[in-house]
């Protein structure tokens, strides 16, 4: 009887530890099937982005930090969500909705958008200063996907492709505004130019109180299950290395300085790991 391969072993180890970390296994949930028929092709910018699994990650992360900084994002989540005690289980259902948007079944994807719709119709309230908001306002909403859009894609050129074309990153910006308009957010940006521009326009309705800087701990020093505990470090290193001087400011983050070189190469280690054990991997992510 043929041993087993101890590498094959370990990969497969390693597959089943990052599927814990985006599927509810203990609620029966499975990783999402890749798609012929998904809203995007095979292979387009926004699909090789969207499954690469670190830079997401930390992208993820920073995008959240920044929309911590908006007054109507941040109260939703925190009047509307267990995000305090579930972090884990909020970034986990963020990313998959992500994973069935991008390269899920489109009927899939579909429903997912749909379910988040209906999510958004329940969030509203008032502001400590009586001010009214709502999940639903198109200008809160396209904060919160010109965030994720420049985010995802800033961590996906530090760490995997650098040198990706300036043509396909606007084509991934395209691409993520077909999500967008279906959420109901507005303006959207269809190109990197656009989506810094709406940035910059909107960076004057930020606000870093102590409620932003009580979530910004959270999100890069709160405690984690699994292989994310062992990685966070590197991965909020990476997150706060990725925000503008201006929004750590408010966040009352400093920069990581030295800290970063043993950060970026942990998280280079880690993600062509990661590609290497689900390249091989014929189920997929």
């Amino acid at each position: 009887m043929a041993r087993p391969d101890p590498i094959e072993l370990a990969r497969q180890k390693l597959v089943h530890s990052v599927r814990g970390v985006f599927n509810d296994t203990a609620g029966g949930e499975q990783p999402v099937p890749p798609s012929d028929e998904a809203l995007f092709e095979k292979d387009s910018p926004i699909r090789m982005v969207h499954a690469d699994v670190v830079s997401m990650m930390i992208g993820g992360m920073a995008a959240l930090l920044l929309q911590m900084l908006h007054p109507h994002a941040l109260r939703g989540v925190l009047d509307h969500s267990n995000f305090r005690e579930d972090m884990q289980g909020r970034l986990r259902r963020t990313a998959r909705f992500i994973a069935v948007a991008t390269y899920g079944h489109r009927d899939e994807a579909e429903k997912a958008i749909a379910r988040v719709n209906a999510i958004h119709a329940g969030i509203r309230g008032t502001l400590p200063d009586d001010t009214p908001y709502s999940a639903q306002d198109p200008a809160t909403l396209a904060y919160v996907h010109v965030t994720e859009a420049i985010c995802f894609l800033d961590a996906w050129l530090r760490y995997v492709r650098p040198d990706m074309p300036l043509g396909e990153q606007d084509a991934y910006f395209r691409q993520f505004a077909l999500i967008a308009r279906k959420l109901g957010c507005d303006p959207v940006p269809e190109t990197k130019a656009e989506a810094q521009a709406i940035f910059r326009s909107m960076r004057g309705e930020l606000h870093g109180g102590s409620e932003a800087r009580e979530v910004a701990r959270l999100i890069t020093e709160g405690r984690s299950a699994g292989l994310v505990r062992t990685v966070q470090p590197s991965l909020a290193a990476a997150a706060v290395d990725l925000l503008p001087p201006f929004a750590r400011t408010m966040l009352g983050l400093d920069h990581p300085g030295l800290a970063m070189i043993p950060a970026r190469l942990a998280n280079r280690a880690l993600g062509g790991t990661l590609r290497w054990a689900f390249r091989q991997n014929r189920h997929g992510s």
